[in-house]
This record gives structure tokens, sequence and C-alpha cells, in this order.
């Protein structure tokens, strides 16, 4: 053992130290797997920027291509605010291999390179990136149009995203871009309504978001590394609230909105639906001011952003591969004009919630196909707080989805935030629908306000259940000012754009309110009088089509396996019913017996795995991670079959649909939920698909469990990972189960949370029931569990009562250390 550890550590070193010459020399190779490998370069490169081009800067740059020989599109591919070329690096390898020159870069004062941030300013670092192109010119891996012209496109995240669009308007060399999750007007993202009004002060300042792009950048100083003047401007504005003029002009001299027709290539739009700092409507204007320029323009809404959510990456870093392999390769194809993805419920198959993507021939703007439904008006009064505190919560950066938030104190703080604080908000609700409506874009209103003149308030729209349940159809909050003299005044109000289904049933809730956590709000207090005095405008696009779902192989093939079974029963009399149900194993939980499963690609995940478990007992399956644990639970479950061996449960043979596995309850692989329904619906919900009467469900116990509280009767889709895993485990638990099989319950879950889950547990063993737990919590385990079995690639190595396995004064950790290392 020692030997053989001594002489991969001499092989490790010498792979080690092959590698910090290669480094050294500034060259590297990479290869993940079977992929093809990637050349890598690091690289300084020199720029001279500024306003008078009297400003020397360093670049830390990589540039990657493919190991084979030959010239190759390039990619200039930048990172977001904050981060560095590292951050993009995964990335630019996969477009690496799929046949592209990348070049990845620091942006001026952030990591390696040098210089100070100027937030993608013309005078520096879009100079920057043009030198960068002058660099790519000048690779002999590069594809060049004519001397000096690389074939090229530009893509990024936020920051990144912006500096490929502001680039590409000041150099005709960029031939495709496509930016993501990015900014059209800088000074209207930070400042929002200020387009409206027009006045440099109509603005309402995103304090939190501003002052995480401020902090994020200025190391340990007030400035750190911000231009001087950048830095002094932002500080004014944050102590006003306000947009001065200068603040402005600088913001938008950083924003594609300044430069009206100058982008005129193929563009692909890729924006986040959950997004608080670069909305939908920042993505539209910047697809109206290029298209409007004759160019193509392509459109993809997925469900991350800046606030979390999925980010689909697979999808959307497979879409800006298309894009550029049709506007920079020649392939066929550019996609389609407009595609939105939505949550479609879940794979039945892998228990996993299902993304789909609805498209439409032509991007149709945030406006399209509206439709009127009545709102009802009465005048409501709404105040201002001394302070501007308590402040209602609508998104907070990093955090639009406040599912996080949610689960905070063990279910203490489920479903109470202030999302909207009372007294401060007016509600206008429309009748209840009588089919279901689809918004895609943006929502508009008129209103009637009296009140404190230019005084902001804030825009919010609500999905309300036939319950009276009401939840944020979005959570973002759109600012405006109602401009004009004293006395009532008027203004139609656009609410912030989506893509959300509203239920037949279901009520559609504006809100107006008077604070928000995320912003700058007035200190004084006040009082405001708002009514609605139009119908609200919803826009939809019935255009976008979801391709449907194929048919599943079962459909055809399960018919025929049935006529073949009838045909055998028919023929022989009998079907074997030979080991289906051993009478002396019907008091045994579990047991199985040399349990064997090979994948195609050769792979042993589980081999000749053989324990047993009794009633009463809490077993915990432990093991690192390619262990087995989950494949052996998933054939406990019947999921998948085993390629020998056997599993009986109460004495009978499982298999796929066999009747027994009624009896067992399970939580494997995350739990997968309806995304649109409640936590209460999902339940009820699935106990009904298992077609048992209601009154063997159990369902008070489960709710109990669930510990979900007024969240219970909440979307799903605004739940916290916390809460999905209460919700998943109340699941399993419904019909109270005589085994019960749980993967990772403590998932997602925060201390006090944990110490619950061990309580529920063992109350639930002590009743005669059974539990199994796979858990990498050691300690936890030891805790909560009264036996173990210990597995290690594939195999059980151990297997005992907890106590017996740990021995005396050892904990469970070093004792499962101890018999994994002797077991390899």
């Amino acid at each position: 053992m020692r030997w053989r550890q001594a002489g991969r550590a001499t092989r490790w070193g010498a792979l080690a130290a092959v590698a910090v010459l290669l480094a050294a020399s500034g060259l590297a190779f990479g290869a993940a797997g079977g992929d093809p490998p990637v050349r890598r370069l690091v690289q300084r490169i020199a720029v001279v920027d500024g306003p008078h081009d009297d400003q020397r800067v360093t670049l830390d740059a990589t540039f990657y291509t493919p190991a084979r020989g030959g010239r190759f599109p390039a990619v200039l591919l930048g990172h977001g605010f904050g981060g560095t070329k590292d951050d993009v690096r995964g990335e630019a390898e996969r477009l690496a291999r799929a046949g592209y020159a990348v070049l990845t870069w620091s942006a001026r004062g952030f990591g390696a390179s040098t210089g100070e941030i100027a937030l993608n300013s013309p005078d520096y670092e879009v100079k920057d990136a043009r030198r960068l192109i002058d660099w790519l010119a000048a690779r002999p891996e590069v594809r060049l149009d004519r001397p000096g012209d690389p074939h090229m496109g530009m893509s990024g995240e936020s920051y990144g995203g912006a500096i490929a669009l502001l680039t590409a308007a000041f150099d005709p060399r960029v031939d495709a871009l496509a930016p993501r999750i990015t900014w059209n007007d800088l000074a209207g993202a930070l400042f929002p309504d200020f387009a409206a009004g027009g006045d440099a002060n109509a603005g309402v300042f995103k304090k939190m978001w501003a002052g995480l792009f401020f902090t994020s950048g200025a190391g340990d100083s007030a400035c750190g590394r911000f231009l001087p003047s950048l830095c002094a401007q932002y500080q004014k504005a944050a102590a006003s609230g306000r947009a001065d003029p200068g603040v402005v002009a600088t913001l938008r001299r950083s924003s594609p909105a300044a430069y009206p027709g100058r982008i005129r290539v193929p563009t692909l739009l890729v924006q986040g639906q959950t997004d608080s700092l670069f909305p939908l409507d920042q993505a539209d204007a910047n697809a109206r001011q290029i298209a409007a320029t004759g160019a193509p323009v392509s459109v993809l809404w997925y469900l991350g952003g800046h606030d979390g959510g999925d980010p689909e990456t697979g999808r959307v870093e497979g879409r800006v591969r298309d894009f550029f392999d049709h506007w920079l390769r020649g392939a066929s194809g550019d996609g389609d004009g407009f595609t939105v993805t939505r949550t479609g419920g879940i794979d039945s198959s892998t228990a996993r919630t299902v993304v789909e993507a609805a498209s439409a021939p032509r991007y149709p703007g945030l406006r399209a196909t509206p439709r009127t439904l009545p709102l009802a008006g009465r005048v409501q009064t709404i105040r201002n707080p001394a302070g501007g505190s308590p402040a209602s919560i609508s998104a907070l950066p990093g955090l639009g989805a406040l599912g996080a938030l949610d689960g905070l104190g063990g279910g203490a703080l489920s479903g109470r935030l202030p999302v909207d604080m009372p007294g401060q908000a007016a509600t206008f609700d429309t009748p209840p629908l009588s089919s279901p409506v689809r918004i895609t874009g943006s929502a508009t209103v008129r209103l009637r306000v009296t009140g404190p003149r230019d005084a902001p308030l804030f825009a919010k729209l609500y999905d309300v259940a036939p319950t009276s349940a009401a939840t944020p159809a979005w959570r973002i909050a759109a600012p405006f000012r109602v401009p004009g003299g004293d006395g009532a005044r008027e203004a139609t109000v656009t609410l912030p754009a989506m893509d959300h289904a509203f239920e037949r049933g279901h009520r559609l809730r504006v809100v107006i309110a008077t604070t928000d956590m995320g912003f700058a709000t007035p200190s004084a207090p006040a009082a405001y009088q708002v009514s609605a005095v139009s119908p609200l405008t919803v826009p939809t696009v019935p255009a976008l089509r979801a391709p449907a779902p194929g048919v599943p192989a079962w459909v055809w093939v399960l018919p025929g396996a049935a006529a073949a079974l009838a045909a055998g029963v028919l023929l022989t009399g009998r079907v074997r019913r030979r080991a289906s149900f051993d009478p002396a194993l019907a008091d045994v939980p579990l047991e199985i017996t040399g349990l064997t499963k090979a994948y195609k690609n050769g792979h042993l995940a589980v081999a000749d795995l053989s324990f047993r478990v009794e009633k009463g007992q809490v077993l915990g399956l432990l093991g690192p991670n390619g262990a087995g644990k989950t494949t052996s639970l998933r054939m406990l479950m019947g999921l998948i079959r085993p390629d020998a061996g056997e599993i009986r449960i109460f004495g009978h043979r499982v298999a796929p649909g066999a009747p027994v596995l009624s009896r067992l309850g399970s939580f494997v692989e995350g739990p997968g939920f309806l995304p649109h329904l409640t936590g209460r619906d999902n339940l009820d919900l699935y106990w009904r698909a298992t077609g048992r009467p209601a009154s063997d469900a159990h369902l008070d116990e489960a709710l109990e469990i669930a510990g979900l509280g007024p969240a219970l009767d909440r979307a799903v889709r605004t739940y916290s990972q916390g809460m999905r895993q209460r919700l998943a485990i109340a699941q399993a638990m419904l019909g109270l189960p005589d085994l019960l099989v749980l993967d990772e319950p403590t998932n997602g879950l925060d201390p006090p949370q944990i110490r619950e889950m061990r309580e529920v547990l063992q109350r639930y063993a002590a009743a005669g029931r059974t539990v199994i737990v796979s858990s990498h919590l050691l300690a936890e385990v030891e805790q909560t569990c009264t036996h173990a079995v210990v597995m290690t690639a594939g195999r059980r190595v151990a297997a005992g009562p907890v106590a017996e396995l740990t021995g005396t004064g050892r904990r469970l950790e070093d004792a499962f250390l101890e018999i994994i290392g002797e077991a390899r």
C-alpha cells in the first residue's frame, strides 16, 4: 500500500513538474476525459488607452485554440463585473474544442490586469478591446477577412456582454455578437424611470445594486481600483439618491443606448428572467436598437439571471455556439427569432424539473398582441413611513427569488417576509379569469395619484389563487414617478417584463407600494391616494410554441410485451411465480442479496451487495461519492433493473411496478414538484395519482412534518432548497409507508431543521416502521441511525449497529475513514 502511494506521488510529481515547465513558457494543453485537447497560451498584452491615448495598461489574457493546426474563427470572451478571465475558462475551452480561437482577458482594474475601472468606457475598456482585436489579427491561428481584420465574434455575461456591444459600436471588425444578461442603458438600469421622465432627476436610485457594483471593485479603500472621478460621482449619487447630469452623462457613455445605428452585425441577445439588475426591458431596448439598422436579431429569455434561478448553462452555451457556427462558419440554420424557457413539470423517470423552450419566428417586443382585463379601481390611501423604513421587499441583489430567505430559521420566517408592508401598498384586482392567460412582456395600467409631487412609487404584479393566496408573478418592482403639479396627476405605468401563466380562476393583482428595500426612497413621511383609471393591458405572444414531447418508447413496447405475455399464459396455462414471495421473510422490511449493476461503459456501480434491515431500525447507507448508494436505492425502488441478485420487501421480490412498492415511501435524487402549484396542491396531486382513498394519505401528519406554515399555500417555485426538501420528505411519508427510503434528506436544511428531521425519523421508526437514510453527514448519521451499511466502489465493506462500528469512545467519522482506507 505504501509503495503504491509513493509511486503514485512520484508520478504526480513528475506530471506537475512538466506542467510547471509548460506554464513557464506560456503554453499549456488541457483535455477533459476523451475530449479533444486544447492549446492554451497565457499572455500579457500591452495597451495604450485613455481619452488622450496616454495611459499604459497591461491586460492579463489567455488564448485558447484547438490543438490541431489551421486557422479558426475567433471569439473574444469577456467576464462579469468583479470577476477575472478565470471565470470563463471552462466556456473558452469548450468553444476551442468546437473549433474556435478564443481570447479571454481580465478587464482593466480586475485580476492581474493593471489600470483603473471605468465601467466599459469608450476611452478605456473599449480601446482595450480594440487592441485585443489587433492582437488576434496578428495570430497565425486566426482566420482573417482581410489583413488586420479577424473573422470574429464577441460574447460574455453582464460586464462582458456590454463590452461586446460597445466594441461593436466602435470597431467594424466585429462580425457577430452574443451578449448575455447585460444593459442597454446603464443610467436607466441604475436609475429606473430615468428615460421616461427625460429629466436627470427623474430616475429612482437602485441603491443596493449600485452599492454592490462599487464595493465589489473598491478593495480596501473607498474608491479602490475605480477611476477617482467615477468614484466621486457614485458617492454623490449614493448620498443624494438622485442622478445628477454628470452621473447620467458618464453612465450613458458606457451604454449601447448612446450609439444608435452603430451596432450593425447579427446579434443574439440572451437575458435572464430572474434578474432585477438588468431586467428583460434592457434586452428589449438592445433588440429594437440593433434591428433598426437591419441587422438580424435573435432573443433568448432563460430562467436564470443576476438573482440566481436556473443558469441553464448547457442550453445557453449551446445556443451561443450554434449562433456563432451559423454566422462565423456558415452552418445552416441560425435558430429561432425568439425563445423563452419555462418550467414544464416533472420528469417521472428522474423526478427533476423539466425546462421547456417555447419559440416564435421573430422577436415580438414587450407589447405584443395586447389584451385588456377589467381592474377594480377604487381610491386607496398609502403612506410612506418616516425614514422610509420598514421597507417592502421585491428583490434583493443575488436573491431575486427570495427563496433562500424564506427558509431561514427552521421555517420561523417562512412566508412571513415583508413583501409588502401594511399601510404602504394599494391593490387592484381583475375578476377571476374565465380562461388561462400567459403574459409575455410588460403589462401596463393608467393610474391617478394625489400626494407629494415627483415622489417614487413601485408597481408589481401578483398572481392570486382561488384560495386568495397571493404570490408575486415575478419578484421585480418597476419604480416610477408621477410628474406634474400639485393635486391629482395621471400616468401610464409599465409593470416589469415577464413570462408568466395565470391559470383559470386566478386573478391578476396590481400592487402599488411606497417603499422598496432595493431603492432609495424619501425619508419624510407622506400620504398618497392612488386609483386605477384604466383596465390592465397585458401582452401575449400566441406564436410562442413549445415542441410536443416525444412519445416514450414504453408506449409502443408495452402493448407488444403484454401481448407476448398473454400468449405465454394461453400456451402454458400459467405464469411462473417461482420465488416471487418468500413467506419466511414476510415480516422483514428489506433483504438484499447479491445485488449487482453494471452500466454500458463497463463501470460496475454495485457489486454483490447483500444486507438485511429489520423493523424499527434507522439504517444509514454510507460511502464516498461513487460508492453506489444512489444506484442501490434506485434498484430498491424498482426504477432500474439489477443485472444480478434480488431485492425483497416484506418477502416480495421487487420488480418495476411490483404491488409491494406501495408499502415503500421514497425520496431519491432531489425533490421534484410542479413549480406553479402550491405545496399543498402538489401533495394532494401526488396522492390522487396513487388512486388510493384520501383518508389513507394521513395528510395532516405529513403537513406537520413539512412545517411550512403559510408557505404551504404558496407556489413551489418560490420555495428555497430547504423548503423543497421538507416538502419532499412529507410527500414520501404520505400514507405512512412501512419502509421509508430517503437519499440525502438533510440537503439544504440548516442545523435546527436537521435536528427536527432527526427527531422525526427516530419517532417514525419507533412506531414499528423502518427508515433507510443515505447521507454524507457522518455526525448526523451517528446521532440518527441505529445501524449502518458502509459501501465503497459498489461493495459492502462493513455493516452492523452504529455502536459496534464505532467502538468505545470513537466517532463514526473516524471509524468510517478507517473502514474505507482498509477497503482500498
